[in-house]
């Protein structure tokens, strides 16, 4: 069987195909923009040159098939932050839907840059790194590869991410209120954090009380967990609290929640109030009154049975 040579693929100095970034590459790419249109799965068309965009020009604009505008900046060398920066001023002055940058080597810190834009914007972004190959003594020919792309994927977290983010932000503004009232005592000194609870000690290691807020729901507890290897010990000590049920109750104005929670380590008392980080802010004043009260009565009944308390070592 006849062997047919099988030639060698070599790298080409991109400044030897195109020895001027603007004058050379930018309009080979206008003129064969099918190229970029393969690896991107695009279909750009209507492609000009040098755009204004503010007192800045843009190497290439184009309309992708729903018509929105995608800018490219082209880069012939090592990728850098005055190109990114370019980049996103190109976007946001074009009002554009995507922007692609085509650089020869993508530094690592700008690939994660891009991809974070993806995750973080509406628009799409495209980093594709530029080379040029010949084999043997052929003519020098583009080879174009995406290093970073949007997908659903990435908006989808990027979008997670931005809720998770927000409902922090909510949280800790719920706290910083609730803490900043003057009847809120027990837990003035705690610094408003972005988590579901806030808590103090009652006084006894390992029984906590503890204001909790959902979205739509809040609660002052006596939370039970004696930590590691506790769980015999915190269901001794919510029995004994549970044979004062009644005492404990008919101090309360509110409905106590028992929970014992067979199966888990932990166990709580829980006061319910309805209303969480996501009820109207007009109405956050009214609900936090109700749930420091509740936190307040809870903490002053209670405290003598606390006291009785027969705990292990």
């Amino acid at each position: 069987m006849t062997q047919h040579p099988i030639g060698k693929l070599q790298r080409v100095s991109l400044r030897e195909v195109w020895k001027h970034e603007a004058r050379d590459f930018t309009q080979w790419l206008q003129d064969n923009i099918d190229v970029l249109n393969d690896i991107l799965d695009l279909n750009l068309v209507n492609v000009d040159r040098e755009q204004s965009a503010g007192s800045f020009s843009v190497d290439l604009v184009a309309e992708d098939e729903g018509g929105g505008t995608v800018i490219i900046e082209n880069q012939l060398e090592k990728s850098n932050h005055d190109h990114l920066g370019k980049l996103i001023t190109y976007l946001t002055a074009m009002s554009a839907r995507a922007a692609v940058w085509i650089v020869s080597e993508p530094r690592p810190e700008h690939v994660a840059a891009i991809a974070w834009l993806n995750e973080s914007s509406s628009a799409d972004f495209f980093l594709v790194k530029v080379e040029a190959v010949r084999i043997g003594e052929s003519p020098a020919a583009p080879l174009l590869t995406v290093i970073v792309r949007p997908s659903q994927e990435t908006k989808t977290v990027g979008h997670q991410k931005k809720e998770l983010a927000e409902r922090h932000d909510i949280r800790r503004a719920w706290w910083a209120q609730l803490v900043a009232r003057s009847e809120a005592k027990l837990h003035a000194h705690i610094t408003p954090g972005q988590y579901s609870w806030i808590g103090v000690s009652s006084g006894t290691r390992g029984l906590n009380l503890n204001y909790v807020v959902t979205q739509d729901e809040c609660g002052a507890e006596l939370y039970i967990d004696r930590g590691k290897d506790s769980d015999a010990e915190n269901k001794r000590i919510f029995d004994q609290l549970y044979e004062a049920r009644e005492e404990i109750e008919q101090a309360l104005p509110e409905q106590l929640s028992w929970e014992r929670m067979d199966g888990r380590r932990a166990c709580r008392i829980r006061i319910s109030i309805p209303g969480g980080y996501r009820s109207p802010d007009e109405d956050w004043e009214a609900i936090q009154t109700r749930l420091v009260a509740a936190m307040n009565g809870l903490d002053q009944a209670l405290k003598p049975h606390l006291k009785k308390l027969r705990l292990g070592s």
